[in-house]
């Protein structure tokens, strides 16, 4: 090789180590940052949802519900039999059987069960939330990596690409939505990242002019591990399957079609092997079910479409979508009428964001059980960084690159204060149950506690948590309270500390508190808290 040539290539390869050892520092000072942002949000987490009970007990209990067993009402229990369905115990570290049964009889696949399950692991015989948000955090660390990698692809050829990919990464992943998906210890965290690899890999195959079968089979992989974490997953996967299809087609790259397809297809019989029952799930349990029920009750869609326009608004953006898009609309509008081109090129990665993420929020708007922020967090990230990326785009032309740089400051700054400006919260977090939980888990542990519990509209999970605190209590199921059934409940009972009463939905919660009084001689009542489910009150 001559000797010129070779000096260019050292140079070139001096200059792709240097620049690959920054992107590597880059990206490592934005997953720290993040990382010690969700460590500071992780350690205020005060309390459970009812979701989140039920992937702690899906992972290692012998039912779906603690309340499916036999001794469960109508009888005391210390807070052991409650904190059982929370943990793994020393002789049920091995068992996984219970994620794949319980989810079988559930409406999810197992694959995030199997996961949390391993992280449980790590507090045998111990209930602890950071289980979950350690697994969460984990994850977040490859949806920061893959969210970079996208961002990259979409500013390539822009001035100080990695800076500004990196930035944007991290301001997707410190977003309220995504605060809440990383606190909450369900299976959103894994979609998200299930989604964003997905894409990341299509841009890859966008790219590829012949048949690669390495990235076939990595797109095939994590078809398989997004079907196996969430249902709606597949809409995502739909949606580019399509795109992908027509492109193929369109352009008579037959071969490469087939091979795609069969990559999926492979995918996809896998997948059913593995757990057979997604087809139950998906089409006849009451979760499908209610899904293309739905399809029949369209008069709901626009408020759906509404509710989760919304949400996003709110905890995806940090409440400032609307103003983005109003001002993105304004620049497109001026540049039309100036006659000067909207955007410079066009890209050809956006519409792969674009029509899949849509087609997702649609579909989830029509099938979702609850109109609620959880459904849509695993696209929230998507949505984010195409948004700030055609606002980038569009301010091309018409400012300068500095004047650019300080709009994204402002605008960066602007969401990052909103929150506490406006106060949106972190729901997930459940900081506004500290003082209940305290209360209860320190200074009434020892009171004799009984849930009037009025079996229709029950949700005990979400109260379990403050139940694992407490050293006695008792689930009355749809008991009558008069005198005589008040003093067999207690009867034996210490009760110089008063009583904690818990109190679901839909019941005349005076006069049971005034009955239990009379037939308790205790004189007075305070009510502590209204929970999710359910009104504490304090008796003494």
């Amino acid at each position: 090789m001559p000797r010129r040539i070779r000096t260019i290539f050292r140079r070139n390869l001096r200059g792709y180590m240097k620049t690959s050892k920054k992107e590597i520092l880059i990206v490592a000072l934005v997953i720290f940052i993040q990382t010690v942002i969700f460590i500071v949000v992780g350690m205020n987490k005060e309390y459970i949802h009812i979701d989140e009970a039920f992937s702690l007990g899906l992972t290692n209990y012998e039912h779906i519900k603690i309340q499916m067993n036999d001794d469960f009402y109508d009888t005391w229990h210390n807070k052991e039999y409650y904190e059982d369905y929370l943990i793994i115990n020393e002789d049920e570290k091995f068992d996984f059987a219970p994620v794949y049964v319980n989810q079988k009889n559930d409406v999810h696949p197992p694959l995030y069960y199997f996961l949390l399950r391993l992280a449980m692991s790590f507090h045998i015989g111990k209930f602890s939330v950071w289980s979950g948000l350690i697994l969460n955090m984990i994850i977040y660390i490859f949806i920061t990596i893959f969210m970079y990698l996208i961002v990259k692809k979409l500013l390539d050829g822009q001035n100080r690409c990695v800076e500004k990919s990196a930035i944007l990464a991290l301001l997707s992943s410190i977003t309220i939505a995504s605060l809440n998906n990383m606190v909450y210890i369900r299976m959103y965290a894994l979609s998200t990242l299930n989604i964003v690899i997905t894409t990341y890999l299509h841009f890859k195959l966008l790219d590829s002019k012949e048949v690669n079968h390495k990235l076939l089979i990595a797109i095939g992989v994590s078809a398989l591990v997004g079907s196996l974490t969430h249902y709606y997953y597949l809409f995502y996967l739909a949606m580019l399957f399509i795109m992908f299809a027509v492109k193929y087609i369109k352009e008579k790259r037959y071969k490469e079609f087939g091979r795609y397809f069969i990559a999926l297809a492979i995918a996809g019989v896998l997948s059913i092997l593995i757990f057979p029952f997604s087809i139950q799930h998906m089409f006849f349990g009451y979760r499908g079910q209610g899904a293309l029920s739905n399809l029949s009750h369209l008069s709901n869609f626009i408020k759906a479409i509404v509710t989760y326009l919304w949400a996003l608004n709110r905890y995806g953006f940090n409440n400032i979508l609307f103003i983005i898009l109003a001002i993105i609309a304004f620049i497109a509008a001026f540049k039309s009428i100036r006659k000067i081109p909207v955007v410079e090129e066009k890209n050809k990665y956006t519409k792969y964001i674009i029509l899949p993420a849509v087609f997702y929020f649609l579909l989830v708007a029509i099938s979702s059980p609850w109109k609620t922020l959880r459904y849509i967090m695993p696209i929230c990230a998507v949505v984010f960084i195409v948004v700030f990326y055609y606002l980038y785009m569009l301010l091309k032309n018409v400012v300068s690159e500095k004047i650019t740089n300080a709009i994204f400051v402002v605008v960066f700054f602007i969401m990052l204060i909103t929150p506490m400006i406006i106060n949106i919260p972190i729901q997930e977090a459940y900081v506004d149950k500290k003082e209940i939980v305290e209360k209860v888990s320190i200074e009434l542990k020892d009171v004799p506690t009984i849930y009037a519990m009025r079996s229709k509209g029950e949700r005990f999970l979400d109260d379990i948590f403050l139940f694992s605190k407490i050293e006695n209590s008792y689930i009355a199921k749809d008991v009558e309270y008069n005198d005589e059934n008040i003093k067999k409940i207690f009867e034996g009972k210490d009760l110089s500390k008063g009583i904690l009463v818990f109190i679901n939905t839909k019941q005349n919660n005076n006069e049971i508190l005034e009955n239990i009084c009379n037939a308790t001689n205790l004189k007075e009542w305070s009510h502590l808290k209204r929970m999710n489910a359910c009104d504490i009150y304090y008796i003494k």
